[in-house]
């Protein structure tokens, strides 16, 4: 019997998925059901990453409900857990696809993207946009679980 070969998935690995309403109280809906879920699989993730994701969720939910509902009514959120890292994903029906604003102090809002890449690369992670085959998108980051941001 060969001992050494690949155990089986970690009790917290798996990839759980849910939809709702692209309206402002899905956000803090989102946000929330993660953070249980994290708590509920007994993922090992910081508090520093568990704040980075949390605070990704809420970002990309409220893109999605700002600037998609008027295509797409309904938005989904997937959390992924492997050995090493965490990825959440926010995907909607709206084809366009958005890209990071620049600070502009002048501005309120609109840097939501930039915040996401930013708190992604100094977490040691990363994150982009993909067109899904129904012609919408999701937007998703990745960190690893183990890494402190800085």
């Amino acid at each position: 019997m060969d001992e050494t070969g690949p155990a089986g998935p970690l009790p917290y690995e798996g990839v759980w998925r849910f939809t709702a309403p692209a309206v402002d109280a899905s956000v803090p809906q989102a946000r929330h059901a993660v953070r249980d879920l994290l708590t509920r699989q007994g993922v090992p993730v910081s508090d520093d990453v568990a704040h980075a994701l949390l605070l990704i969720v809420s970002e990309l939910v409220t893109n999605a409900v700002r600037h998609a509902a008027v295509l797409s009514p309904v938005l989904a959120v997937e959390v992924a857990v492997g050995p090493e890292w965490v990825r959440v994903a926010v995907e909607d029906e709206h084809p366009y696809r958005p890209t990071a604003l620049e600070t502009d102090h002048g501005r309120t809002g609109g840097r939501g993207l930039l915040l996401v890449r930013e708190m992604t690369r100094e977490g040691g992670g990363a994150c982009d946009v993909v067109h899904t085959a129904s012609g919408g998108k999701v937007i998703w980051a990745a960190l690893p679980l183990k890494h402190a941001l800085s």
